[in-house]
């Protein structure tokens, strides 16, 4: 009895002994987490070699990765704003417009501050429908780029542009002047934002033209349709909000048209006589209308 009461004991001991060895050998192999900078530099490094491979869904899902994880590091604007651009170049432009958004939210002192409001109005802008359909990606286009030029006003182009091309002049003389690289470099970047606010501002004049197009059509849409009151309300929208537009001119003779078929004499001679005193050029061509509208006037 007491032999088999040894026996027993020694082999649990053995059991005891073996299991510890195993679990203190597994608990030493096992590695310890890396620091959320190193996984967020690891990850933003592989997604944008996928980036500059044109490889876009597959840096997107790298950097969808890191979005939490890269909160409070150093490189939080450079996940987001890189996600955004993978967004745009695959033709994801409500995503891209959000994920420029975030960055604006959560970092507005952010380097990519000022990219990223024009990045925006570039989404919209691609977002922008037909002429025939719902205006509104075109309207915050237009808000956007109008925006982008409130926040980062023009600055004297010419001289950038002499700025730029001198340093590049002194550079062939002296092309190890490390004061001459950082000026060239800032003048250079300077020179980028001009264009992007010329771009700005004929999107915006762009953009314009196709509300007013998409406000005419409307108006037309209503008249074939015998509603002349609501038609005589888009020509007024045409004519107030959109009169640097080329298609003013039809807006008042479509609102002259409707005010005569509405039988509105007094107000179909005051818009007549504006409209001739812009466009004087067309005095024989609405003499037909103007002898309308006096016979009219006098009953």
């Amino acid at each position: 009895m007491s032999k088999s009461v040894t026996r027993y004991f020694s082999r649990s001991a053995f059991l005891l002994f073996a299991t510890g060895v195993l679990v203190s050998s597994g608990c030493s192999s096992a590695k310890p987490p890396m620091p959320a900078a190193v996984v967020v530099s690891e990850g933003y490094t592989r997604a944008l070699k996928q980036y500059n491979k044109n490889d876009f869904q597959e840096a997107a899902l790298v950097l969808e990765s890191l979005l939490f994880t890269s909160r409070a590091t150093a490189l939080e604007d450079d996940v987001l704003y890189l996600l955004a651009q993978t967004y745009f170049h695959s033709g994801q432009y409500l995503l891209a417009a959000e994920m420029y958004a975030r960055l604006q939210q959560q970092m507005p002192t952010s380097p990519y501050a000022r990219a990223s409001q024009f990045m925006i109005a570039k989404s919209y802008e691609k977002l922008s429908p037909p002429v025939g359909l719902d205006q509104q990606p075109t309207r915050k286009a237009i808000e956007n780029f109008a925006l982008y030029m409130d926040l980062y006003p023009m600055a004297d182009s010419s001289k950038i542009a002499s700025d730029v091309e001198t340093y590049r002049e002194l550079l062939k003389i002296n092309p190890k002047n490390d004061l001459y690289k950082q000026r060239l470099e800032t003048a250079t970047a300077h020179f980028s934002r001009v264009d992007s606010l010329r771009y700005s501002e004929k999107a915006i004049s762009s953009l314009r033209e196709k509300l007013a197009k998409h406000v005419l059509m409307v108006a037309h849409e209503y008249v074939k349709l015998g509603k002349l009151k609501a038609a005589g309300i888009f020509f007024d929208e045409l004519i107030e909000r959109f009169s640097d537009t080329s298609y003013l001119k039809q807006g008042i003779e479509g609102k002259i048209n409707v005010l005569v078929k509405r039988k509105k004499w007094f107000d179909a001679s005051q818009t007549l006589e504006q409209y001739l005193k812009r466009y004087p050029e067309k005095m024989r061509e609405m003499q037909g209308i103007k002898k309308n509208i006096a016979q009219n006037l006098k009953i």
